[in-house]
């Protein structure tokens, strides 16, 4: 059902309007290359690129309403204009009004930290399908709509984008939405205008300073998101991360916590931990689960702790969530023939890696090695890159240096500032290999029965973004194929 302007501007702060508010946009464009006739466009001013330079243009394609924080010095006759403050948190209200306001009508969860949030929300979206709900998922791998799949380009899509989304899921009757939350995506207030039903914090390290200038810009943004939640929502957060309390302390939601070492609304104990499951105690209940490694007891914890906020019964709850397999590409595992276990993992972030790198340290047994291949992604972070390394060298056995995805940078420069990283004690078990596909044949070469291989970085990703260029490349496949020709 269409919407006057005057229907899409109810409740939104305006400087001024000027025009008719009696027509009907036909949709809400901030991109000017996908206006057609009737759109509203919204002029954004972009870390890259300021929309308002193509008001003129967007006008000539057929734009009927112009949102602006400056007004053109000359007005075109039968064009509306809004003049705001703020474009972008602008937009958001606009498109929850655009949509009839979806997140209204399902329970909207959003889950934010540096790490874990992928699997939290995946978590969350098989639980409540197998508790017999229709669902969706908004996630970096994918969104989703119960089977139907949305391929996903950011970790957390425009506002416009989400509420559409939103709105197919009402009207597939989803009652339920999980929803990662990132940093940027509160930065650049893409959840503006949204109705959240709780918020999930995971953790919080080092990442994304390549946007965020300083750590406490980033944990900053990650805190807006529950400063935003309204009174009726639950705040869960990791109470066990020393930043847990700091990002609900403004927050008008009901404060709750979950916690693998102290007291905490939501309390669990790792009693065992192996490369096939982990055995878990959680409010005095002892339950085996697929997942493995600590990380993934303190995201099932999360996700067991939301579920009963949720209004969820325990018992089934824990049944389902015992039942649930990893992910894509978080902790997946690859066994050749001759029992070399291969892991691929979309630890990106120094602490994902260390957490993997220790779990697997925690589990491997007698004389195994651990071979690591691993690389950071170009045009992102650079401080993070020696970490890595360092992190890589100390807790692998032999560690390969390899390409990512390294957009628009030269891979072998990214290459050269991680090796800085490895310490003269750690250099004698580093090679680097640019070829990322040589690399895992490399380390394939260098192992023996029962060997662990960790791919790391790119995980469920099936590219390498190379020059702007996406070419296929699913570390997955190239394990399995490593293992063949071995």
């Amino acid at each position: 059902m269409s919407k006057t302007l005057q229907e899409i501007l109810a409740g939104v702060p305006v400087i001024s309007v000027t025009g008719n508010t009696g027509i009907e946009p036909t949709g809400i464009e901030f991109d000017s290359r996908r206006v057609g006739a009737g759109s509203l466009f919204v002029a954004q001013k972009g870390t890259q690129v300021d929309g308002h330079q193509f008001i003129p243009k967007v006008i000539e394609m057929g734009a009927s309403a112009i949102l602006c924080e400056d007004l053109p010095a000359e007005l075109t006759d039968g064009v509306t204009y809004i003049h705001v403050a703020d474009s972008a948190r602008t937009m958001g209200l606009l498109a929850a009004n655009f949509y009839d306001n979806p997140s209204a009508k399902l329970k909207l969860v959003g889950v934010t930290g540096t790490n874990g949030k992928t699997s939290t929300v995946t978590l969350l979206f098989k639980l409540f399908r197998q508790l017999g709900y229709r669902v969706g998922l908004l996630s970096t791998v994918q969104n989703q709509i119960d089977d139907d799949v949305i391929p996903s380009t950011h970790t957390t899509p425009d506002s416009v984008k989400i509420n559409e989304l939103l709105a197919e899921m009402v009207r597939r009757g989803c009652t339920h939405c999980f929803m990662e939350v990132s940093s940027h995506a509160v930065a650049q207030e893409r959840i503006a205008g949204l109705l959240f039903s709780g918020g999930i914090f995971t953790n919080i390290t080092h990442d994304h300073l390549d946007f965020h200038k300083t750590f406490d810009n980033y944990i900053k943004a990650k805190k807006g998101f529950f400063d935003q939640l309204p009174k009726h929502a639950f705040a869960l957060v990791n109470i066990d991360d020393r930043r847990g309390g700091v990002m609900v302390q403004n927050t008008a939601a009901r404060k709750e916590t979950y916690s693998l070492q102290t007291i905490a609304t939501f309390k669990g104990k790792l009693l065992a931990d192996s490369l096939f499951g982990l055995q878990m105690e959680i409010d005095g209940k002892e339950v085996w689960f697929k997942l493995i490694g600590k990380f993934n007891a303190y995201n099932l914890l999360g996700v067991y702790g939301a579920a009963l906020l949720l209004g969820e019964d325990e018992e089934q709850v824990l049944m389902a969530l015992s039942a649930i397999t990893p992910p894509p590409g978080r902790f997946e595992q690859v066994v050749s023939a001759d029992a070399i276990v291969g892991i691929v993992d979309y630890a990106h972030t120094p602490d994902a890696l260390q957490n993997v790198l220790e779990t697997i340290n925690e589990l491997r047994e007698g004389d195994q090695q651990v071979i690591t291949v691993v690389g950071c992604g170009g045009n992102r972070d650079a401080t993070k890159r020696p970490e890595m390394a360092r992190i890589a060298g100390e807790l692998s056995t032999r560690v390969i240096l390899t390409s990512d995805n390294p957009r628009n940078e030269e891979p072998m420069a990214i290459l050269a500032q991680m090796e800085v990283g490895i310490s003269p004690v750690d250099y004698k078990k580093m090679k680097v290999i640019e070829d990322r596909r040589a690399a895992i044949r490399y380390a394939v070469s260098l192992a023996q029965p029962h060997d662990i291989i960790l791919v790391a970085g790119k995980g469920h990703e099936t590219y390498q973004e190379i020059k702007g260029v996406k070419h296929h490349f699913d570390d997955r496949e190239e394990l399995k194929e490593a293992f063949d020709v071995r």
